[in-house]
């Protein structure tokens, strides 16, 4: 096998030279003055609203597009972008629509009806009523419907308001107050519009007086049945989105099977897991190997049942392949140190919040924590859970990483059914499990997160009905099957990719995943297994195979473009005798206000030949790209626009020829940063690819990429599982100095 190579060299930095352009009606469209009517109709029906309902210092005003909307195609001379408080999806789930919530003062409202207005003036005047993209584009000066000719003839400063309203009126549905209908009844965790008031202050004013111990963030707070009744009663077009604190847990399958007779030795300088879960039973066999602290409340009664998840997920990272020979994976053992944060029935999600953030912080030498509890009840196609949210926000501030179980249907639930809390993380590693055939178990639940995020990320072993996963619990030995006890597993891995081999997290997750990635056609909407099936071998995670030269490059986004054009992919008879695919891993800061546009920052990966100063993407990416338009729906599917994971690759045929080689001969990477929100959330944002050519006629040439790296300026180095395991033993050694 080839090891795979670190690349370290220099990225260079452009900001964004493009100057965008004005308002721009797309082509074969129309705005009439109906339209423009009834947007006005709206709005005049909402400002008579607003001035009744006084609670707010202004007014909430969302926007049903006719489509997904791109950030440039949202509304500006109507409502400021900076003015967005929330996002959703309405509409068929197979073609969503966009409805953006904005908080405004009501003096925006009578400006937006005054252009409006106006706009309807000129319309009827100018243009009969209705305006093409013919007449929206005239360059022809004596023709009397031409823009600047209108605009000029009248002296008017209102021409780009003019035009910036009819690009609007072209990409809106209709104006009107958000009310969300979901039904709680148990004591829950709402989400409110974020209205730049107090929150404690403002359900003061509406009767619900709370503390700051039920406060979680600025927009989220735990309220009562009664006091949710009473906020939906008088103010219920505050709530942005709302679910049920108390998760019952997704049940696993446990069978009995024998009594323990395995033994550990004493644990040295191994790895530390975190893993948070119900509790660790002290008496089993590698319990030297787990410290466990209990963060249960005293009061909350605790029976045997308690100690059976928790024990049995602790034993698979400390000794998984002792009790599962056929799964080893040349990891080693891990210590483990043991969160019991709930018991075996049901848990809440508010004090789970509180916990989960304090744990991490608490505990920063831990850089891979397993997160192996669900809930039963499904993630809405709306907004991320709270429970989620709270696990991106950790991982976008600290150096860590979550491993999280992706939950399991029961035995009895035949049709299809979404992933459970909190598997909707986005940030997160999230796995589903197959069976050791390698298809989709039967209990697995599905994705997408958010109708689009790619969820789960990967899948691994985690047991059927003919071949469960062997664990120790407070009972002994057990067979048990279910996401649980396949997420330890790739925990395991990702700690020896981190603790062991010195990968950042970044670089061990963008590893895992491509490594789980075949070469055969993409299928980018596979939320059963997602990018596919980790290998069990640790060695084919990081090594590939000899016809394959596999490299990771690392950096950090610094401005609009991020590039090196400087990748000497080996040339035979002037080509390139490979295929290539390619995987991108970052932890983007995210908003759970903005609900269904979550993920704050963008990076649009291109990789591919240098031809003439540009690349030519291996999977014809255009987005960015002078000349060319892409419909924000189509980003999304295809490029995975605002999804942190990006992977590309060209199908692996037999009938494949190489590539032409170029002027320059070289290859490219280029990282073009968006941003959501004014705030530049990618500034100093960290990611790594993980990058495979393959040669096509199975030649091995990674000694000659080799030397080409270096040749141009490249420091390269093969990471060779051994020496790294070595040099990690010698830094974990305690040194004696003699006095």
């Amino acid at each position: 096998m080839n090891n795979t190579l670190q690349l370290k060299g220099q990225f260079t930095q452009a900001p964004n030279n493009s100057k965008g352009g004005g308002a721009k009606l797309p082509a074969n469209a129309s705005v009439d003055l109906q339209k423009l009517k009834g947007l006005l109709s709206d709005l005049e029906r909402l400002q008579d609203y607003w001035s009744k309902n006084t609670i707010l210092s202004g007014s909430l005003i969302s926007v049903y597009y006719n489509d997904v909307a791109a950030k440039s195609n949202r509304v500006r001379a109507l409502f400021d972008n900076e003015t967005i408080v929330g996002a959703r999806f309405y509409g068929e789930a197979k073609a969503p629509k966009h409805v953006i919530t904005h908080f405004v003062p009501m003096d925006a409202i009578s400006e937006a009806i005054e252009k409006l207005k106006g706009s309807m003036d000129i319309l009827e005047s100018k243009f009969d009523g209705k305006i093409s993209t013919i007449d929206y584009d005239n360059k022809i000066k004596n023709n009397p419907k031409n823009i600047d000719r209108i605009f000029r003839q009248e002296q008017s400063r209102f021409k780009s308001t003019f035009k910036q309203i009819i690009v609007d009126a072209y990409y809106v549905d209709n104006f009107d107050v958000l009310i969300d209908m979901t039904n709680l009844r148990d004591d829950s965790i709402i989400t409110i519009f974020d209205t730049k008031t107090n929150t404690v202050d403002l359900m003061g004013r509406i009767g619900i007086h709370i503390d700051n111990n039920r406060v979680i963030d600025e927009t989220t707070i735990f309220l009562f049945p009664d006091e949710i009744e009473l906020l939906k009663s008088n103010a219920g077009y505050l709530i942005s989105m709302g679910v049920s604190d108390l998760s019952e847990l997704v049940k696993s399958d446990f069978d009995f099977a024998e009594e323990n007779s395995f033994s550990v030795p004493q644990p040295q300088n191994e790895p530390t897991i975190g893993v948070i879960d119900t509790l660790f039973d002290e008496n089993v066999y590698f319990s030297k190997w787990v410290e466990m602290k209990n963060l249960i409340h005293k009061d909350i009664e605790i029976s045997a049942n308690d100690y059976q998840h928790g024990t049995a997920v602790s034993s698979i990272i400390v000794d998984g392949p002792s009790l599962n020979p056929n799964l080893e994976d040349g990891c080693g053992m891990f210590k483990v140190r043991h969160f019991a944060v709930a018991t075996s029935d049901k848990f809440s999600s508010f004090k789970i919040l509180k916990d989960i953030e304090t744990i991490v912080k608490t505990n920063l030498g831990i850089k891979v924590w397993n997160l192996s509890l669900g809930a039963k009840l499904e993630i809405n196609p709306y907004f991320i859970s709270p429970e989620a949210a709270i696990l991106d926000k950790i991982q976008s501030e600290n150096d860590v990483i979550f491993v999280i179980a992706g939950t399991n249907k029961n035995s009895n639930e035949k049709s299809s059914k979404a992933l459970g809390a909190p598997a909707d993380s986005i940030n997160s590693i999230v796995v589903n499990s197959v069976t050791s055939a390698g298809k989709q178990a039967s209990y697995t639940r599905t994705g997408p997160v958010l109708s689009f995020f790619t969820k789960p990320d990967i899948a691994y072993y985690g047991g059927d009905e003919t071949d469960k996963i062997k664990v120790c619990t407070n009972n002994g030995i057990e067979y048990v099957k279910g996401t649980s006890f396949a997420a330890p597993w790739v925990a395991r891995k990702m700690s020896y990719l981190i603790d062991i081999l010195g990968f950042s997290r970044e670089e061990a997750k963008a590893l895992l995943i491509h490594s789980a990635t075949p070469w055969d056609k993409q299928d980018i909407s596979s939320f059963l297994i997602g990018h596919g099936i980790v290998p069990k071998k640790i060695e084919h995670v990081v090594n590939s195979t000899e016809d394959e030269i596999q490299f990771v490059i690392s950096g950090s986004s610094q401005d609009y473009d991020t590039y090196n054009y400087n990748i000497p992919v080996p040339i035979h008879r002037e080509h390139h005798p490979f295929t290539a695919k390619a995987t991108l891993c970052y932890f983007p800061s995210c908003s759970r206000n903005q609900g269904v546009d979550y993920t704050n920052t963008e990076l649009d990966i291109h990789f591919g030949r240098i031809n003439k100063d540009a690349i030519k993407a291996i999977n014809n990416n255009y987005q960015a790209v002078e000349g060319h338009f892409t419909r924000e729906k189509d980003a999304r599917q295809h490029y995975r626009k605002w999804d942190n994971i990006k992977h590309i690759r060209e199908v692996f045929t037999e009938r494949l020829k190489p590539k032409k080689s170029y002027e320059t001969g070289l290859w490219g990477v280029s990282l073009k940063t968006k941003e959501r929100l004014t705030q530049k959330h990618g500034l100093n944002l960290n990611f790594s690819m993980v990058i495979t050519l393959k040669e096509i006629e199975g030649v091995n040439r990674i000694n000659e990429f080799i030397n080409l790296c270096q040749v141009r300026g490249w420091l390269v180095q093969s990471i060779d599982i051994k020496h790294r395991i070595d040099i990690h033993n010698i830094s974990e050694q305690d040194i004696n100095f003699e006095e």
